[in-house]
């Protein structure tokens, strides 16, 4: 029992000091298209806003749990994409400029990869030629955010619907 007292703490240390250094490598759309151009991969898109406290719970605990980090890192080139910047975007000969709505405003490019569905955090899943394969909106826990990258990294979505996968698995 002794012994217990002792492994736990040195265990709960050692978790700490693994998930330190561990860390998404978080790119601007710019970066992640360039990225790709040399070495294609999956996207993954965080739609965040800076007002909104369900972004930073995911960034202080979904987003450091080390599976999800490993396959993000792994599978993916992972973006983080305030929706409502105003600085242009430019991709693919055109140019998403911030517009003012609601509430704040919101980019073009967020609207457009949201399909106007402004709900924050979602997350925004494509295949190396940027086509969305899956949009999913709010906070997840790294159990369900798993299953979303398994079905896009794997590739099911060319055999099954999202719907059908995430029922049988």
């Amino acid at each position: 029992m002794s012994s217990l007292r002792y492994c736990l703490p040195l265990v709960l240390v050692c978790s700490l000091l693994q998930l330190n250094g561990q860390k998404i490598n978080w790119m601007t759309w710019e970066e992640a298209v360039v990225a790709n151009q040399a070495h294609p991969k999956k996207i993954f898109v965080d739609v965040y806003t800076d007002w909104c406290g369900w972004c930073r719970k995911m960034d202080s605990t979904t987003f450091i749990d080390s599976a999800v980090v490993s396959r993000l890192n792994a599978d993916f080139y992972a973006i983080k994409l305030n929706a409502e910047q105003k600085e242009s975007i430019f991709w693919k000969d055109k140019e998403y400029k911030w517009i003012a709505h609601k509430r704040d405003g919101v980019n073009q490019l967020a609207y457009d990869l949201l399909n106007g569905q402004l709900s924050y955090p979602a997350y925004v899943y494509m295949d190396s030629d940027f086509a969305r394969k899956l949009v999913s909106p709010g906070y997840k826990i790294p159990i369900v955010i798993m299953k979303e990258l398994k079905f896009v990294a794997e590739e099911h979505y060319k055999t099954t619907t999202w719907q059908e996968y995430k029922s049988k698995s």
